[in-house]
């Protein structure tokens, strides 16, 4: 494994809690109030980062109407709309992000952006990101991976699509461009995303693979893929937020509301604490019930010299006597001195 990543002083990686990434996406609907609002509540619901993207519909495509440039897919809130009118939609304003970054700052949460061009890369810049996300679609665009990397900063790279020697190729232009340490998120970008296509062994597999911090970008509704892929080595998970799914927006069909986002930050706590390190011994507290196994006791009062049997020995519960699997070494030895009835079996009884 690399060394340790990092997003400002956090660490993040296999034996830290786990970095909880809410993404405001375009579910702001084009209200800076709101904006600041969904920000406050990622804040109030425990997550590690908030993340912005930062571009506009001009540098993502140019306002055409042909078949070339209308959406199709699966997503009935974009479907038929041009690529320029989807994000003409989405887009966060510019003006907006410094104050969503101060307004982060001030409940001691990071924020950070996903750049789409050059000039985004130059305006978080100015903004002092403390990372950078490169998104799934981008992966493929190393003049943009090699702009990111320019500034020295962390990059968490999302997977959507990509085959793995794309990934890996994607890592090496970030690296020989003086990225800082790089995380790979297994994503499908499917919108919403359906469990039975998450695949959530690729987290595993891409760790094992990659060797860096793996973590999950995750489209499907509710939290029990991004749950489950805490369990299996995520050590960041991005879940997009909205405040309310029925006021609609670009992603809020596939996005938690606030109490949601709560939820599945006390769910990955949990998770985080249960997954600690591999222990073949009882710890401390299951420790106390040991007593509750079972031991060799007497069963009948036995004289000094008489001999152990069946008869007068059993394995039974507490477990305060030898280990039952001493039985065979213990049948036939006598007693070292007067045994009643009810006695754990110790090596100082048995002559």
């Amino acid at each position: 494994m690399a060394s340790v990543f990092r997003i400002g002083a956090r660490p993040i990686g296999p034996g830290h809690p786990t970095f909880i990434v809410a993404e405001l996406s375009g579910n702001h609907n084009q209200s800076f109030a709101r904006a600041v609002d969904l920000v406050e509540a990622a804040c109030a619901a425990g997550v590690d980062a908030i993340k912005l993207q930062t571009y506009t519909p001009d540098t993502l495509t140019i306002d055409c109407n042909n078949r070339w440039f209308r959406v199709a897919g699966t997503n009935e809130e974009w479907r038929g709309q041009t690529l320029y009118e989807l994000y003409r939609t989405a887009y966060t304003p510019w003006d907006w992000q410094p104050e969503l970054k101060r307004t982060a700052a001030r409940h001691g949460v990071q924020l950070f952006s996903t750049p789409f061009d050059a000039t985004a890369v130059a305006f978080l810049r100015k903004m002092r990101m403390p990372a950078y996300k490169v998104a799934s679609f981008e992966l493929v665009d190393d003049e943009l991976l090699r702009a990111i990397a320019a500034t020295k900063k962390p990059v968490i790279l999302s997977r959507g699509l990509a085959a793995l020697e794309e990934i890996r190729h994607a890592m090496g232009v970030l690296r020989r461009a003086g990225a800082g340490p790089v995380a790979v998120l297994h994503c499908v970008s499917s919108y919403p995303a359906r469990p039975e296509e998450m695949n959530l062994a690729t987290i595993p597999a891409l760790r094992d693979r990659l060797r860096c911090v793996i973590g999950l970008s995750d489209h499907t509704l509710g939290t029990e893929v991004a749950i489950a892929a805490v369990s299996l080595g995520a050590s960041i998970v991005e879940k997009h937020v909205t405040m309310r799914r029925a006021d609609g927006g670009p992603d809020a069909a596939f996005s938690l509301e606030p109490s949601e986002l709560g939820q599945l930050v006390r769910a990955i706590r949990i998770v985080d604490r249960a997954m600690g390190a591999p222990q073949y011994r009882p710890g401390p507290r299951e420790s106390t019930n040991l007593v509750f196994r079972r031991s060799l006791f007497v069963v009948q009062d036995v004289r000094k010299g008489e001999p152990f049997t069946r008869s007068n020995v059993r394995s039974i519960r507490p477990g305060y006597g030898l280990a039952p699997r001493l039985l065979g070494r213990v049948l036939g030895k006598r007693a070292a001195r007067d045994l009643k009835r009810g006695t754990p079996l110790t090596w100082d009884t048995v002559a």
